[in-house]
């Protein structure tokens, strides 16, 4: 693996603020969703598997060298980048019952908007914006978290628009309709009904 700190970006010294900055400015920039049906698909997943690698043994660094846990902890930000790790593996299962043995009083931003990335991946929309805007609502500066509940709200204003315009669900309804129509008089618009 590469010096973890030459993938983030950052130097030695940097603190758990700088670094959680360069990852969650790298994950934007390399998240797979970015790359949904492009040729750079696989690179992308292949260098957002390095970043949180990275990501996770410079936490673990800090975090071993004073700067938070004491070991009795099992909860930090490093467990949140391997719950990441689940989620971008598609593994939703495994990646909810991470989430879910995590305490209620460390139950942070983070925690929110991760759990709504597990929504989205199991189809739960409703549920993934109440979590995304939970999220929101606790960190209001982050962008990622911002983006995601924009996202998902956009999405479903689309849907509910397509919806109600005529979708090819009323089209084929009214096709339907009309084969019944011409067979009722002896002729037939759709053969196969």
């Amino acid at each position: 693996m590469k010096d973890p700190y030459e993938v983030l970006g950052i130097s030695r010294g940097a603190s758990e603020e700088e670094i959680k900055k360069a990852y969650r400015e790298l994950a934007k920039k390399y998240h797979p969703d970015n790359y949904v049906n492009s040729p750079l698909a696989d690179l992308a997943a292949e260098k957002m598997k390095e970043i949180n690698e990275a990501y996770d043994t410079v936490m673990k660094d800090v975090q071993s060298g004073g700067f938070g846990t004491n070991g009795s902890e099992s909860t930090g930000s490093f467990d949140f980048v391997e719950i990441r790790n689940l989620i971008n593996e598609r593994n939703f299962y495994e990646a909810d019952v991470r989430l879910n043995s995590v305490p209620s009083e460390r139950r942070n931003a983070e925690w929110h908007y991760l759990k709504g990335c597990v929504f989205v991946g199991r189809g739960w929309y409703f549920e993934a914006s109440k979590f995304f805007e939970t999220a929101c609502r606790l960190d209001p500066n982050n962008e990622e978290y911002r983006n995601a509940f924009n996202n998902i709200n956009q999405s479903s204003e689309n849907l509910n628009k397509r919806d109600s315009s005529g979708t090819a669900c009323t089209i084929c309804q009214g096709l339907l309709c009309a084969d019944c129509c011409c067979e009722c008089c002896g002729g037939d618009l759709i053969r196969c009904c």
